[in-house]
């Protein structure tokens, strides 16, 4: 998976109940997703993106080289998240936070590997993970963007792959049942939780779910998925 940033419940879901996870930082980085961003509730009604500031780069740019600005992000995340000031784990969650953002680094994946390291730690959930870039992994030929999954589940020796639902078009069933690796999709049931607010936003970043839930409730969360065959 591409290192997202404070990525939605789905994605830990992901992390949770896998043995191996890949940050895939070696392909075409697009504008607008979600590897310097996501979506936080506002202070009234709605939601509103957090997000990293990016150095001006070159629109067929890989993830690996995109590079943080320099300016005082951290700090405006923070103001950004203070309205969270009465949910029931504020304290809590703006510390980890805190400890998310300390880190000396310009480069994205760098940090972002270094929020789901810790995020994964405050809810006890292991994260064994590497960076694909940094892996020098000896994969076969890569034809379409299905074949980078399959590539790197061959040269792990992996008897399965798993991918969130929404990638399913991707992949070629028949190529991972000829190379004996089960192709599976994690589809987790994103249920309401409560915001204290009259209108439930759905599909917010972690933050927003840990804000509001205790990391035992939030493990029952990580937990309550279906998983198909592809």
């Amino acid at each position: 998976m591409q290192p997202y940033f404070f990525p939605y419940l789905g994605y830990y879901s992901l992390i949770k109940h896998t043995d191996a996870w890949i940050i895939f930082d070696s392909v075409q980085y697009i504008r607008h997703g979600w590897i310097e961003r996501n979506r936080v509730l506002k202070p009234a009604e709605g939601w509103q993106y957090i997000s990293v500031p990016l150095e001006k780069h070159g629109r067929d740019i890989l993830i690996r080289d995109v590079k943080i600005r320099e300016e005082d992000w951290r700090d405006r995340i923070t103001r950004q998240l203070a309205h969270y000031k009465k949910s029931p784990y504020f304290e809590p969650v703006m510390a980890l936070v805190k400890q998310c953002f300390d880190i000396d680094t310009n480069d994205i994946t760098s940090l972002n590997a270094h929020i789901l390291e810790h995020t994964c730690r405050y809810l006890g959930i292991s994260f064994n993970y590497q960076v694909f870039s940094r892996m020098n992994l000896r994969i076969g030929e890569v034809n379409d963007a299905g074949d980078w999954a399959l590539q790197i589940s061959k040269a792990f020796g992996a008897s399965g792959y798993v991918n969130p639902p929404g990638g399913a078009g991707l992949f070629d069933s028949e190529k991972f049942k000829a190379a004996a690796i089960d192709l599976k999709f994690l589809n987790i049931n994103l249920n309401d939780y409560s915001q204290r607010r009259k209108t439930f936003e759905p599909g917010l970043s972690i933050i927003d779910v840990m804000m509001f839930n205790s990391k035992e409730d939030i493990n029952i969360m990580l937990d309550d998925f279906q998983i198909t065959t592809g």
